[in-house]
């Protein structure tokens, strides 16, 4: 009798392969995964966010996202600023090096996605992604037990 191939360990190896094929297109641009996050999201939220905004998505410690903007404010990415309305708020925003390569970022990010669904129909894309909600809903729902 054959066992069909678990999911766990295959929905693992995508994980895995679909994230190695992603850093190694993203290395040229010498951004770790983080970095591209930042972007990605800074720009999603018009350019400008307050710091702890971005420390929830990345959902790390202070200290990390520190790191994180210090390396990119060092390439000349992103700058920190304090709000003028509440000076104990620090803000976020790209800067246009930061603008330009969130943009190549974006056009890499949009090649490697055509990679995974190569050979899937629209459709199947569609459903897969559906599939893979769900999937991520059951897990996450899990986290309180």
């Amino acid at each position: 009798m054959e066992y069909p191939k678990a999911l766990g360990p295959m929905l693992g190896c995508c994980a895995h392969l679909a994230r190695e094929r992603m850093d190694a297109r993203m290395s040229r641009f010498g951004m770790t995964p983080a970095q591209t996050h930042v972007l990605l999201h800074l720009h999603q939220s018009g350019g400008q966010l307050p710091q702890r905004e971005l420390l929830d998505s990345l959902k790390v410690k202070p200290s990390t996202v520190n790191g994180i903007l210090d390396r990119m404010e060092e390439k000349g990415l992103v700058e920190r600023t304090v709000s003028g309305t509440d000076a104990r708020q620090r803000l976020v925003a790209l800067t246009p090096a930061g603008q330009e390569r969130e943009k190549q970022v974006k056009q890499t990010f949009l090649e490697a996605e055509a990679l995974i669904a190569r050979g899937l129909t629209a459709e199947e894309t569609d459903t897969l992604r559906s599939l893979l909600e769900r999937v991520i809903h059951n897990l996450e729902e899990d986290r309180t037990v």
